[in-house]
């Protein structure tokens, strides 16, 4: 399995991922190791966005972006 050297992290954020790591019981090699592993699992921004695209075309979806905002400012009144 490769490594990975991350080169140039600010102290505060090493402090903050190694004080998340304590509470959670594990290493900070462990916990990133785990977070790396879960970030790598989900989709990104740009997949997620071509998939929602596919299905509307395959669904035949007509809702515009209008349509959705004012669905959702209508369900705040």
């Amino acid at each position: 399995m490769p490594a990975i050297t991350i080169r140039d992290v600010p102290d505060e954020a090493r402090n903050e991922l190694a004080a998340r790591a304590a509470r959670s019981g594990r290493s900070l090699q462990e916990y990133l190791r785990a977070e790396l592993i879960a970030l790598a699992e989900r989709p990104s921004a740009e997949d997620l966005l071509a998939r929602v695209r596919a299905r509307k075309l395959h669904a035949g979806a007509s809702l515009t972006d209008g349509d959705v905002l004012e669905a959702v400012v209508g369900d705040r009144r």
